[in-house]
């Protein structure tokens, strides 16, 4: 029987005597009613700023990085989540791995270790999408050793189809095609049987449930954890920092953009209107916070840190 690891503030929160060089935060812990909840940072994706919005007039896209203080390289976040619910330990998405050592990215393996959780603990994976900074993590020795050998990994059974021939010709970030089909097809290669497939929507543990949203790919998907009256969405690649402002820019990893705008505009408007809580894959550490309507865009809302 696997032993299972309980996420808790105190755990999550102190610094780790296995990881002395570990000097930021990188790990914060929340409860959504009865479940556990921890956002992991797997480090940050070093990008030209350009990758934010390539359908932006170019000045329009300057000025809203100058407003943010930001220059022409715009570093991504990346962050994952682990959810304790029942007696399941579910982790969503996993991070770049160590194929691109260029990227400040792939931490996560260690800050498992340094939260306290054994991969062994985990009895699910939910991957929001298959792009290679969200199932890395799986291809890499750290993380992939430590798993069960059995993990069932739940995705929508479009992003498989998709990934059987992917199409690129709508993508604009260049460069970069080659190494994420093969990481898309090296995943498939390694986990093809302990995948899990979903057509819209699956209760992973309870109160856990993945959804497929489309649009950032075929079968990209959010989580949606509810317990009690708390509520809280991982939205995956749906939305980027830009986005609140701009939400019909066009991400340069969006497989379908204009799909991506209607799923992203009306996941930003239901949460603005319940206020309930979200994070996101590459919204700033720990990415938690609400979404409100400004005019005809969205303004971010930081929730402030409880420790």
């Amino acid at each position: 029987m696997t032993t299972m690891t309980k996420i808790n503030v105190r755990n999550a929160s102190s610094t780790a005597k296995s990881l002395p060089d570990e000097l930021v935060p990188s790990r914060y812990a929340l409860r959504v009613g009865d479940i556990d909840v921890l956002v992991i940072s797997d480090g940050v994706l070093p990008l030209p700023a350009a990758t934010l919005a390539t359908n932006a007039d170019p000045a329009a896209l300057k000025a809203w990085l100058d407003e943010s203080l930001l220059g022409d390289e715009y570093t991504w976040p990346l962050n994952a989540v682990v959810v304790r619910s029942g007696n399941q330990t579910v982790l969503i998405d996993a991070g770049l791995g160590d194929a691109f050592p260029d990227f400040r990215a792939g931490l996560l393996a260690q800050r498992l270790k340094g939260a306290g959780i054994d991969p062994a603990s985990v009895t699910d994976v939910v991957l929001t999408h298959l792009h290679m900074d969200h199932v890395g993590g799986l291809l890499a020795d750290g993380l992939k050793s430590g798993l069960r050998p059995d993990v069932p990994i739940h995705v929508a059974a479009a992003e498989l189809d998709f990934w059987a021939a992917p199409d690129f010709s709508r993508n604009t970030f260049g460069g970069v095609a080659d190494a994420i089909r093969a990481a898309a097809k090296k995943f498939l290669d390694e986990y093809r049987g302990q995948l899990r497939l979903f057509d819209a929507e699956h209760e992973v543990a309870p109160g856990v449930v993945a959804l497929r949203t489309g649009g950032h790919t075929p079968g990209h998907s959010i989580v949606r954890l509810a317990s009690g009256g708390d509520r809280l969405t991982f939205l995956g690649d749906a939305v980027f920092p830009d986005h609140f402002a701009r939400p019909d820019w066009h991400n340069a990893f969006d497989h379908d953009p204009e799909a991506a705008v209607r799923v992203r505009i009306g996941l930003l408007r239901k949460l603005a209107a319940t206020r309930e809580q979200l994070v996101a894959a590459h919204l700033p550490f720990p990415s938690l916070g609400r979404v409100a309507v400004a005019g005809d865009a969205f303004r971010w809302v930081p929730t402030t840190w409880d420790y």
